[in-house]
């Protein structure tokens, strides 16, 4: 607390309730579901012997959707809750108001 009686919270606090301070427990299992679901396919494909150019990216297709929804985003937690909050926006019925970051505003009949 400093002298003004306002509470000091430091930027990082949320950061000890995650994994390796940067996965919530979803964000690793959608990547190891994600990781071994490539991998199986990719087994199966070396026993059939399928191996030509598309069938192998298209497996590596969920694995690379898994890693890119848990990668680190900026001013969010990862790609996944960023794409969360846009769905939300568009789908919510709400009127989202901005009023601005260093604009001070006052309730007007008070």
């Amino acid at each position: 607390m400093n002298g003004n009686n306002q509470y000091l919270i430091p930027a990082n606090t949320k950061k000890g309730g995650l994994i390796f301070n940067i996965f919530q427990p979803i964000d690793l299992w959608i990547f190891g579901i994600g990781i071994g679901l490539t991998l199986l396919i990719l087994i199966l494909m070396s026993t059939v012997g399928g191996f030509d150019g598309i069938t192998s990216i298209l497996a590596l297709i969920p694995g690379l959707v898994a890693v890119v929804l848990v990668f680190p985003f900026p001013n969010y937690h990862n790609i996944r809750t960023a794409l969360g909050d846009v769905i939300a926006f568009y789908t919510n019925r709400q009127k989202y108001v901005w009023r601005g970051w260093c604009t001070s505003y006052e309730l007007k009949g008070k």
